[in-house]
């Protein structure tokens, strides 16, 4: 028998764009079509994108998913395919419809509904009961939805009903610990079903979520028979050989770097690409202080949407330093991006003098310094919306987990690409940023972030000589506790017997308890660890838990 062919879709497929969908899935079918295959493979509820969230309460948006996938059907001739879409019967369910001859043949539901971390699949969905098997061209596949695949029941029905091939749609959001847990779980299926695998996933940012692609294939035995790179949207050939349920990939593209901080990096900037321009903004505009954590906002942001787009400012006060001032200025000369300055001082002066009566005469404290973050926040603002251009807040999980940011100053901004980014992860993401530079230019001097500005101490200069650590422990220490509460959910005793100090420990978690009120006023930013601020991590604002 021939290799069996097959077209694997790991493209971005955006929430509530039912028409453009659509057309992008008929679009590829006919180049898979055109290359030979048998099956067209499209990712979990590509038709409706993936969350839709409560667009799934709208009976006009469950109909036009329902039509769309009937038009996909009819334009089935001389081949198969596999799409995801939400299916409402009464009661609504995650599906994946088996197209062919121009008709829906076979619709199968999601049946392991996930409710932890950023799902909430079971606010919206029912579960299925059992798993789908379709035969094209002689062969036997079985066919899941993404959780399916992490309980061993799903796969064990689909290889006792004869699966030779479990193909497995899905929407996995990407974190720094994914890629590894994945296939773990897809040897460990294919090792108890003998059956060969192929794990399809989408790819793109939507809101505080981003997909990386990163498909798999595996053989029966449970060897790895390819990977995808990740956040590289591309239609990938796969051949199946049901004589030993082995799969080979054709002409696949290859990630140059696959280190952690080249996917990290690519996470970030897939983000922010696709928040701006899924939601229609013409170009970015961040405040560019000197220090490293908008000069690695600034470099993403470039990457993510080229020099033309992006706008730097820069404010200086009276405790900016002649380092900040030349660091952001090179930064912006060096990326092409348009600069400007503007001195915050008689704005500032203007706030005291209306303010200092009302003070009584009390003596200046953090109220001072806040005031400069919060002139700088509305100078950006007021920019953001005459020009359009939406603003990027800068600030990394450090801070946020802490509270050290200002309400309605440094925490402005429509989306914060460094949101769920430890201050030493912005650190080893500078350094490999300008290690891919100089790769890429031969030129051991170049760089995208000034050397200068990642070898100075941190500081948020609102004094003179001031530095984060007069405020925080040093940063290695402080990423390590907040880890292990935050992501490794551990109490306070434990990371005390860990060998972190006592009064720290005690001084940090308390840090992060009473700040849940700035995160949830804080913007929204893409989720790359296991356990972020926002969808994912919510704390109430009022407990006396501590």
């Amino acid at each position: 028998m021939a290799a069996f062919r097959l077209a694997l879709a790991q493209y971005d497929f955006p929430v509530g764009a039912v028409a453009a969908n659509t057309a992008k899935v008929r679009e590829l079918m006919a180049r898979a079509r055109a290359g030979g295959a048998s099956l067209a493979v499209f990712p979990e509820l590509t038709i409706s994108g993936y969350p839709p969230e409560d667009l799934l309460l709208r009976p006009s948006f469950l109909s036009s998913c329902q039509r769309a996938i009937e038009s996909l059907a009819a334009d089935t001739d001389g081949l198969a395919a596999i799409v995801g879409f939400p299916h409402s019967q009464g009661e609504v369910f995650n599906a994946a419809a088996f197209l062919r001859g121009g008709k829906i043949v076979q619709v199968t539901h999601k049946q392991a509904l996930p409710n932890y971390g950023v799902f909430d699949d079971k606010r919206y969905f029912r579960p299925g009961r059992t798993s789908a098997v379709a035969v094209v061209d002689g062969i036997r596949v079985g066919y899941l939805i993404c959780e399916d695949i992490w309980q061993a029941e799903p796969a064990a029905a689909a290889a006792a009903a004869g699966a030779e091939l479990i193909v497995v749609i899905n929407a996995s959001p990407w974190d720094d610990a994914k890629q590894a847990t994945r296939e773990e779980v897809l040897v460990a299926r294919a090792k108890e079903t003998g059956c060969a695998l192929i794990y399809l996933n989408l790819v793109g940012g939507q809101d505080e979520v981003v997909y990386d692609g990163g498909s798999l294939m595996v053989n029966g035995d449970g060897s790895i028979a390819a990977r995808a790179p990740a956040f590289v949207d591309a239609l990938l050939w796969a051949d199946f050989d049901p004589a030993d349920r082995t799969l080979h990939a054709s002409d696949w593209p290859i990630a140059a770097d696959t280190s952690r901080e080249a996917t990290l990096y690519a996470a970030l900037v897939r983000g922010i690409r696709d928040y701006i321009d899924k939601n229609g903004f013409g170009g970015v505009l961040l405040g560019l202080s000197g220090g490293i954590d908008s000069a690695l906002t600034l470099a993403l942001a470039v990457d993510a949407l080229g020099p033309g787009r992006v706008t730097a400012v820069m404010m200086p006060m009276r405790y900016t330093s002649q380092l900040s001032l030349d660091g952001a200025r090179g930064q912006a000369e060096r990326l092409g991006v348009e600069y400007h300055v503007i001195d915050i001082e008689p704005t500032y002066d203007a706030f005291m003098t209306a303010l200092t009566p009302l003070f009584g005469g009390k003596q200046p404290d953090t109220t001072e310094e806040n005031l400069q973050s919060r002139t700088r926040g509305v100078m950006l603002m007021a920019l953001s919306n005459k020009h359009g251009r939406l603003l990027l807040a800068t600030g990394n999980k450090s801070e946020m987990a802490v509270g050290y940011a200002t309400l309605y100053g440094d925490m402005c901004g429509a989306y914060a690409p460094l949101k769920d980014v430890y201050k030493t992860e912005v650190y080893r993401l500078s350094r490999w940023r300008n290690e891919a530079k100089q790769r890429g230019t031969g030129n051991a001097g170049d760089w995208a972030i000034p050397p200068a500005v990642i070898d100075r101490p941190p500081s948020a200069e609102l004094r003179d000589n001031q530095t984060d650590q007069d405020s925080l422990p040093p940063y290695d220490e402080l990423d390590a506790i907040l880890a292990r509460f935050i992501e490794d959910e551990q109490s306070q005793s434990e990371i005390i017997a860990a060998g972190y100090d006592e009064n720290t420990v005690h001084r940090v978690v308390r840090l992060v308890l009473v700040n849940e009120f700035k995160r949830r006023q804080s913007a929204p930013g893409p989720r790359v660890t296991t356990r972020a601020f926002g969808r994912e991590r919510r704390y109430p604002i009022t407990s006396g838990w501590k």
